[in-house]
């Protein structure tokens, strides 16, 4: 879909108050449904938009993130021929916000185990019992994604928001990507029912097209957003070397200035380097590619060089702009702030690394 730039603008607009006051984007995501941005569509256009949508409010489109990861996982399967999540599209379509409660403090596995418990409940369904962290759109999510374990299987599910047995602490006051309020979550019993099981998989890493569908769309659209961060800084950045005036270089503004200019063509040079990593394998997921053992070093590895990338930008765009940068009211320095969050996300560079080396060199002995 086409963005509209004036929609683009009045979500720029609300981006510094919601980080200020701490509070949810919930006028953003109501234009964003009303505009049709909650619907599926193809992971290349949605990695676009995502990128687009970063540059004017990084919180917002972190925060939405989580809901198209969702969208995306469904249909990479129906593109696969496994339909058994379409529901997924049809009720994103009508609406409905998906979110992510699949973090867990103290689990480093990630996707592979998990500390949460998932009790058969003897109809098909699962009681889960667990705390979930990083939940974004805890204030807004009407579906959430859950996983836990039983026994060595990993049950993954969803509960819609008038579940009993759940509950969203209200205890997300961070550094930056503020707006996204990705509360902590509590389940205490939440049962999923046996039509809203969506996998049992085995416990440690497993060759499923519903694990490989969540790591491409939640990879690529981390990606897409931290390059949006660094897209808005550069110019940011860029555009404050022509206010700024050197009494060195005879009262000339400092775009004139060799070794500023230098530092913004090194910015340049790093950021023009991502978008080909992402935009092509976001049409290799959507063209069925076979990339075999190759796709998570390749996912991992993107990752990690945009949120990398985006932090060095970031950083070069704040010595461009010199010490008006630094105040707190500075579009710059919340930006700043938001792109720290990258360091966070899976996969961290520990266990990028490790993939990376597991691929090049087998598993460790």
């Amino acid at each position: 879909m086409d963005l509209d730039p004036d929609l683009l603008a009045r979500i720029r607009s609300r981006a510094a108050g919601y980080d200020k006051r701490n509070e949810f984007f919930h006028d953003d995501l109501a234009e964003l449904r009303d505009a049709g941005y909650l619907t599926a569509r193809p992971l290349l256009e949605t990695a676009r938009d995502q990128r687009l949508l970063a540059a004017h409010a990084p919180a917002t489109a972190l925060g939405i993130n989580m809901h198209l990861v969702w969208t995306g996982v469904a249909r990479v399967l129906s593109e696969r021929g496994d339909h058994s999540l379409d529901w997924i599209l049809e009720e994103a379509a009508a609406g409905e916000v998906f979110a992510f409660g699949n973090s867990e403090p103290g689990n480093d596995l990630v996707l592979f185990d998990s500390l949460t418990t998932a009790t058969a409940t003897g109809d098909g369904g699962y009681a889960f019992t667990g705390t979930k962290i990083f939940t974004s759109l805890s204030p807004a999510w009407t579906r959430l994604g859950v996983f836990g374990k039983d026994g060595d299987r990993l049950i993954h599910g969803f509960i819609t928001r008038d579940t009993p047995g759940w509950t969203s602490l209200d205890d997300w006051d961070t550094l930056g990507q503020r707006a996204t309020q990705s509360h902590t979550t509590r389940l205490e019993g939440a049962v999923v029912p046996a039509d809203r099981v969506a996998r049992s998989l085995p416990v440690g890493p497993a060759n499923d097209p519903f694990i490989f569908g969540i790591f491409a769309n939640f990879l690529l659209l981390i990606s897409s957003v931290y390059a949006g961060i660094a897209d808005r800084a550069l110019e940011l950045g860029a555009a404050a070397l022509t206010t700024r005036t050197s009494l060195k270089n005879d009262g000339r503004s400092y775009d004139q200035d060799p070794d500023m200019r230098w530092r913004a063509a090194d910015a340049a040079l790093a950021l023009d380097a991502l978008r080909p990593q992402i935009e092509t394998l976001a049409a290799d997921v959507d063209g069925l590619a076979d990339h075999g053992a190759d796709w998570f070093r390749l996912l991992t590895g993107t990752k990690h060089r945009s949120t990398e990338t985006a932090r060095h930008v970031v950083d070069q765009a704040m010595r461009l702009a010199g010490g008006s940068g630094y105040r707190s009211s500075s579009e710059l320095s919340r930006l700043q702030r938001d792109v720290l969050a990258g360091i966070y996300h899976p996969s961290d560079t520990e266990s990028v690394h490790a993939t990376v080396a597991a691929n090049l060199l087998g598993p460790l002995s």
